[in-house]
């Protein structure tokens, strides 16, 4: 629950600066660039090496990216009825798919589950959110961003093989079999450490309770998909397949979190709809308060 509290004051922290006038109104997109260029890379080159694979876990390795392609299939789905905007699809196609299953997931994971539980949610993280958010959120990124939807495979690769946290992700399997020395492990620990309170201050800055009802609907929509809906398809699945034990409950409760903080500012930093990138993770923390003890009680 530490985490809960630490992660609702640096939002508030960067609610707060907006309204400083030393800020400067980019101040957002600086704190975003420094957590995609240094925090992200370094967490990723810190949790990568500490894989422990293991066969039989398939239901927290499998969730994550069952959960991608549905959310990712009913976003889109809303958006050719609702015919919104591409700036807000890519947004929506990086937040909902993508949710914060590392610094919100894990303990909250413990405390609900115990420790015996967290190897799984630290599975479902590594391997599922981790993994999307270098690969798949660097495709999205490359499709969204720009001002054109005629994008050619070799700008979507040049995009992804350039995209910070993915040359991270290479290079952390690259020196996987390699320790690091303890000086580089304290240094990546330490600009890891920054990620949240960073990137949760730029949401922060970014965030807006009047929105326009072009980004209203989507917020609600989006917020539906990822709280609820998901959660809910992935408690039928394993149900219906027979799947039991606290692997599986902790793999329903994983795909109910809300949306992921660093996906948030990828998209404030892209300029995919920032003021619905902001709400999405902002308000979506906050609704995860009431929502996640709910999907509990029913697991």
């Amino acid at each position: 629950m530490e985490n809960f509290v630490i992660t609702c004051v640096c939002l508030l922290i960067g609610v707060t600066l907006k309204r400083v006038p030393s800020f400067p109104k980019e101040s957002g997109n600086v704190l975003s660039l420094f957590a995609i260029y240094v925090s992200l890379p370094a967490l990723v080159l810190l949790k990568i090496p500490e894989l422990q694979f293991s066969p039989d876990l398939f239901t927290p390795v499998l969730m994550p990216w069952v959960m991608l392609l549905l959310s990712g299939l009913a976003v889109l789905g809303l958006a050719r009825r609702c015919k919104w905007e591409r700036q807000i699809t890519g947004c929506l196609l990086l937040l909902i798919p993508l949710g914060n299953t590392s610094f919100l997931g894990i303990p909250m994971v413990r405390a609900f589950f115990g420790d015996q539980a967290v190897p799984y949610a630290v599975l479902y993280d590594q391997l599922g959110s981790f993994l999307a958010l270098a690969t798949y959120g660097s495709v999205i990124i490359a499709l969204y961003s720009g001002k054109t939807s005629s994008v050619t495979l070799k700008q979507v690769l040049k995009r992804v093989f350039t995209f910070p946290p993915f040359v991270a992700l290479v290079l952390a399997f690259v020196f996987k079999p390699l320790p690091y020395p303890s000086a580089v492990t304290s240094l990546l620990n330490a600009l890891g450490l920054c990620l949240v309170p960073v990137v949760m201050i730029a949401v922060g800055f970014q965030l807006r309770f009047r929105l326009s009802r072009d980004t209203s609907i989507p917020l609600v929509s989006g917020l539906g998909i990822k709280l609820i809906l998901a959660p809910a398809v992935a408690l039928a699945l394993c149900r219906g397949l027979g799947l039991q034990g606290d692997a599986v409950r902790v793999s329903i409760f994983e795909a109910g979190m809300p949306p992921m903080v660093s996906a948030g500012a990828l998209a404030i930093l892209a300029g995919l709809s920032p003021s619905l990138a902001a709400a999405l993770a902002g308000v979506g923390i906050i609704l995860s308060f009431a929502t996640l003890p709910i999907l509990y009680y029913l697991l």
